[in-house]
């Protein structure tokens, strides 16, 4: 049973699924369908807690509670061991197997490249933490709150 995948309509309450899909028989137009797009990580998994009408609610990994359509699809149980996060690479070459290419820090860039590039030296930037477009990296929101389906927020 574990690793089945069927429409939320069809699992019953209080199992733990993965992989879920976010809207119904939606289709991407590069690749067709979307597929998965929530609980997707190592141990990750969502519980089904009640469904009204045309909707599942789902207590997520972070603690939000969120409306599916009960036409998605999931499945059954979590994606992997949730040891998996604890796995380390010796050495740079792991990391290159896996398909991670080297990532060079901002401050070795030049000017035109990066916002914290330049300078004489060994400088430490000057400014909060940006990426290369200039966008804040740490602390900021991104998330959009908008959507009407989460019934609770994580924070």
């Amino acid at each position: 049973m574990n690793g089945n995948a069927l429409p939320l309509k069809m699992i019953p309450l209080g199992f733990h699924v993965s992989c879920l899909e976010l809207y119904p028989n939606t289709v991407n137009t590069i690749s067709g369908r979307k597929g998965a797009q929530l609980a997707r990580a190592a141990g990750a998994s969502a519980q089904l807690l009640k469904r009204r009408s045309a909707y599942t609610l789902l207590r997520l990994n972070s603690g939000e509670l969120r409306w599916l359509h009960s036409n998605c699809f999931a499945t059954i149980g979590s994606v992997s061991p949730s040891e998996h996060k604890t796995h380390t690479l010796t050495k740079a070459g792991q990391s290159r197997w896996l398909g991670r290419r080297p990532t060079v820090r901002g401050t070795a860039k030049n000017p035109v490249d990066h916002p914290h590039g330049g300078g004489q030296g060994k400088t430490s930037g000057g400014r909060c933490s940006v990426s290369p477009w200039a966008q804040l990296t740490k602390g900021k929101r991104t998330r959009k709150k908008t959507s009407s389906f989460i019934y609770r927020f994580r924070y």
